[in-house]
């Protein structure tokens, strides 16, 4: 199994040092987001994140704080979200509530049961 990381990556040390603002400012400004598959995110602030398309495949939230965020369009399969606060979040479709739930209160890693849908035109 690969392992949780940190990258050295701008955007991503923005996120380490919860300055999610200037992420969302920052983020407009690249051509393109690099992926965040694998990072961690341990125990931090992301409330008011634009997560629209991030690559969060296999990253580590345990202890985040997420509430509020709409994770629909994010990459999520694999990540685990052990002991997150996620009041008021919109997670996948293709993701199941048991899914969540295990993730959550056992830090199992999300799996998709159904193909995530195709973005309406």
């Amino acid at each position: 199994m690969d392992k949780v990381r940190i990258i050295d990556e701008p955007l991503y040390q923005l996120l380490r040092s919860e300055k999610v603002a200037e992420f969302n400012a920052e983020r407009e400004k690249v051509a393109s987001i690099p992926s965040f598959k694998l990072c961690d995110f341990r125990g931090l602030d992301l409330r008011g994140l634009n997560a629209a398309g991030l690559d969060f495949r296999g990253a580590y939230f345990r202890g985040a704080d997420l509430r509020g965020l709409d994770l629909r369009k994010a990459h999520m399969e694999g990540a685990s979200i052990a002991s997150t606060k996620i009041s008021g979040c919109y997670f996948p479709d293709a993701l199941e509530p048991d899914e969540i739930v295990m993730s959550l209160t056992h830090g199992t890693r999300l799996r998709y049961r159904r193909k995530p849908q195709a973005e309406p035109s």
